[in-house]
């Protein structure tokens, strides 16, 4: 599809895209590229001690961008991932220190929306995930919200239509994999998730 190998052409060129995904909408990046990291703090005026989460295409992408995963990562990706659930884990040596905001951590989704899965397919890399908007406003749900927000900051905005969520990820916290907490309430209720959380 070419408008996906051309968002993802940008992406590789270093470039900042707003793009949906299956929650708000979001500021996708390549994490390799420390430049456009810089770009998406600078266009979010994001501080530089928060992180930045990832979406990613698949497990294996997790595998690649986290030190050993434990045992419960698995159990509860194989029933809620793709979908709206973020997992804070330990990076591997792999990921830019900038990414990680220095913490050793890194929060990764697998997003249960077409559009950025197969810009990260066709980019071959997993992108920034932090939603389109500036740092301390309202998250956008659509290309419209983030246009008005950030349009004069970023090149590229696509248009997915509205968000079918309102809702932001519930983020759930393993890196230390004795001790499994949620950080967000969000769409995935803590009751569902009780099973997991130790």
């Amino acid at each position: 599809m070419r408008l996906i190998s051309y968002v993802a052409d940008r992406i590789k060129a270093g470039q900042v895209v707003g793009m949906p995904t299956d929650t708000f909408y979001g500021l996708a990046a390549d994490p390799f590229n420390l430049r456009a990291v810089d770009l998406v703090y600078d266009v979010k005026t994001r501080s530089r001690h928060k992180p930045l989460s990832l979406l990613i295409e698949s497990v294996e992408q997790a595998e690649y961008l986290a030190r050993p995963l434990p045992d419960v990562f698995y159990d509860i990706t194989l029933k809620y991932w793709p979908g709206p659930l973020t997992i804070i884990v330990k990076a591997s040596s792999r990921l830019p220190l900038k990414v990680t905001a220095n913490t050793g951590n890194v929060a990764l989704r697998l997003p249960a929306s077409r559009i950025p899965v197969e810009v990260i397919r066709a980019a071959g890399v997993p992108i920034t995930a932090t939603s389109a908007n500036i740092s301390g406003a309202s998250e956008c749900t659509t290309a419209d919200g983030v246009r008005e927000q950030l349009g004069g900051r970023i090149g590229l905005i696509v248009d997915g239509g509205a968000s079918p969520r309102e809702i932001a990820s519930t983020i759930i916290d393993m890196s230390d994999p004795l001790r499994v907490t949620v950080l967000r309430h969000g769409a995935i209720p803590e009751s569902e998730l009780a099973e997991f959380l130790l």
